[in-house]
This record gives structure tokens, C-alpha cells and sequence, in this order.
């Protein structure tokens, strides 16, 4: 592996926000700002249960995930024509641009839209021109995945998937989320069967409030290719080694492990030791409207609060692009990146 100098620990932060990275686990909806929010409520003629913007953010007072996914659901509810989309993940990707992710694949949920009538082509269509649209303005590459609401049933999954079909070139694998304890993995793993004989990336949240159990029936009911959080995988010894044998990815969300007191003081957090036991763990943003922070702000508070050095940020870096569905050329090109990025530091200092 790439030799890490010694950067001083009060440049760390200038690197974190500086090294070349990929985010492998945003919630598009979960990065709609409450000014936006606003925003699109008045161009839609629609009214809001809050007054304003400040108190709008107030309510990001969470104490589990589904008391997030109550408020999640309600911002969500201005998003209704292409535009809507389209706005909202261009502003995302243009955050994404200036925190030096070079390419992100993001999570997007069309059960939510479509069970208000939202037609899903409206919603991938609006997602994908945004996609499109950053790659030659802003130079970040993005994919979309689309996720299924595992509260709801696997039929309707279904019923999800065949909708999506016809424009099944505008994204790349699926993904499982929302209300995580009592919705275990095996739940869906006909619809999982069905979108792996389609050619489709399987990903799945398993391990973030629910148990390692989770982890290991996505991988082997479910047979993902990455898990999305897996923090609940250090409970099982068993479970740690196998990931870490086989490089199966996590995609960490250290700020809303946090404010969903998943792990309530970030200095507890143990993305340092899933890094130490060799596992391929990555830094990623979630909900970044609503969890207080950004891809960068993750990196910087989580290194803050654990201690973690410069060979930390290279392998979270370098695991991001390891873990991405890209070409393995544009992954050699980014590490090739990466490298330039810290040595260039190195002069500097």
C-alpha cells in the first residue's frame, strides 16, 4: 500500500477536507435543506406545519430513527414534479463538488413519491438529468440507486421494481431502508433474487439499530455486494472476520449515528476499530440536511473525536473507491488522485 507520511495533526483537517472521495451512501430526499423545502412549497402552492425555516430545523430533534423518518417523510412531500428532483439533487451534487467527491452514487426512495401519485419516471427522470447534467458541469460523476421502503411489503416492492423497468438505464443496483428493527433482510429476498437476475447492484442497510444477524442475512439471503452502516457488526467476531475476509463494504454515516443515538458521543464511535480490524469501511453522509453535516463535516468531527491519523483518511479514502460500483479505470484514476493529494501536503508541510 501507499506509504503515508507523517502530516502534522494541525493540518489533518485541511487534508480530510481536501482528499479526493467517493460517497456511497446519501439519501437524495434526506439532502433536501429546509430552505429548499420552503422553497419548492411555495412554487407548488403548497403550505408547510411549520412557519418557518428556523423552526422547520428546530424539529431535527431526533431520538431514534423512525422519530427522523416521521419529519423525513413530511419534507419529502413537496417534491411533485421534475423539476422538483432535478433541483434537489443538483444542489446536492454541487455540496458534493466542493467537499472533493469525485463521485457519488445516491439512494433514492420512489415509494415515497409514488404513493402520493408522483408517476416514478417523474422522479427518476428529474434525478438522472441532475446526474447528467453534474458530470459535465461540475465534474462529479453520480449513479442512482434505487431503494425499497422496507417497512412496507415486498409486493409492493415489486410492484416498484416493474414500474422502474422500463428506465432501468438511468440507475444501477437497489438498495433496502427505512425502519430497520422488525423488518429483517430475508423479508425481501425474492424481490433481491429477481433484481440480481436482472444485472442490477445489490446494497442493503443492515446493522444500524438492528442486530449483526441483519448483516449476515443480507449477505446471504439477500447477497449484497455492500452493506449499508454494518457498525452492528462488531458485536459478532465472527461476522467481523468474514467481512473483513472478503472485503464486503460499509458504508459508514458517522453524524447520524449520532443524532440517532445510535452511538450518542461521536467519541465512542467505532469506525477507527472496524478500520483496525481490517474491514473496508468508508465515511458517508446519510441524511446530510438532517444530521447535521456534509461528507466533510463526517470525516472532520468523527477524526476529531476518535483520534484517527492521516492512514486512517487514506484508507477511508481509498476504500470508497475500492467499494464504488465505477470502472475499475476511473477508480485507478481517483487513487492515482488520492496519492497526488497527499503528497502534496507532504511538500507543503
Amino acid at each position: 500500500m501507499f506509504k503515508i507520511p507523517p502530516i502534522a495533526p494541525e493540518r489533518l483537517p485541511a487534508l480530510l477536507r481536501a482528499i479526493p472521495k467517493a460517497e456511497l451512501h446519501i439519501h437524495i430526499e434526506g439532502s433536501l435543506e429546509p430552505e429548499l423545502i420552503f422553497a419548492l412549497a411555495q412554487r407548488n402552492g403548497l403550505s408547510l406545519p411549520y412557519p418557518s425555516v428556523e423552526a422547520l430545523r428546530s424539529a431535527y430533534a431526533f431520538t431514534n430513527l423512525q422519530s427522523f423518518l416521521d419529519i423525513y417523510y413530511a419534507g419529502a412531500s413537496v417534491l411533485l414534479h421534475e423539476q422538483d428532483f432535478y433541483d434537489m439533487a443538483r444542489a446536492y451534487l454541487a455540496r458534493a463538488a466542493a467537499d472533493n467527491v469525485v463521485h457519488a452514487e445516491i439512494f433514492f426512495d420512489p415509494q415515497t413519491h409514488t404513493a402520493r401519485g408522483v408517476p416514478i419516471e417523474t422522479v427518476i427522470n428529474g434525478l438522472h438529468r441532475a446526474c447528467e447534467d453534474a458530470r459535465t458541469l461540475l465534474g462529479i460523476s453520480a449513479s442512482l440507486i434505487l431503494c425499497f421502503l422496507r417497512h412496507l411489503s415486498e409486493e409492493e416492492a415489486f410492484a416498484t421494481l416493474e414500474q422502474a423497468l422500463p428506465l432501468q438505464d438511468k440507475f444501477i443496483g437497489v438498495g433496502l431502508d427505512s425502519s430497520e428493527l422488525g423488518h429483517p433482510p430475508e423479508k425481501f429476498a425474492r424481490v433481491f433474487a429477481r433484481c440480481r437476475e436482472l444485472g442490477l447492484h445489490l446494497v442493503a442497510h443492515a446493522g444500524e439499530e438492528g442486530p449483526p444477524a441483519y448483516i449476515w442475512s443480507a449477505l446471504d439471503v439477500l447477497k449484497v455486494e455492500r452493506i449499508d452502516h454494518g457498525v452492528q457488526a462488531f458485536q459478532d467476531s465472527a461476522l467481523m472476520q468474514r467481512l473483513a475476509q472478503d472485503r464486503v463494504p460499509l458504508t459508514v454515516c458517522p453524524l447520524s449515528n449520532q443524532k440517532l443515538c445510535v452511538f450518542p458521543d461521536l467519541k465512542n464511535h467505532n469506525l477507527r476499530q472496524l478500520l483496525d480490524a481490517g474491514l473496508c469501511a468508508t465515511v458517508n453522509s446519510d441524511d446530510p440536511a438532517y444530521f447535521g453535516g456534509y461528507i466533510n463535516d463526517n470525516f472532520t468531527q468523527v477524526f476529531a473525536a476518535t483520534g484517527m491519523t492521516a492512514r486512517h483518511a487514506y484508507q477511508l479514502a481509498s476504500n470508497s473507491f475500492e467499494a464504488s460500483f465505477a470502472s475499475e479505470a476511473d477508480k485507478r484514476i481517483w487513487q492515482h488522485k488520492l496519492k497526488e493529494c497527499f503528497e502534496r501536503f507532504v511538500e507543503y508541510d
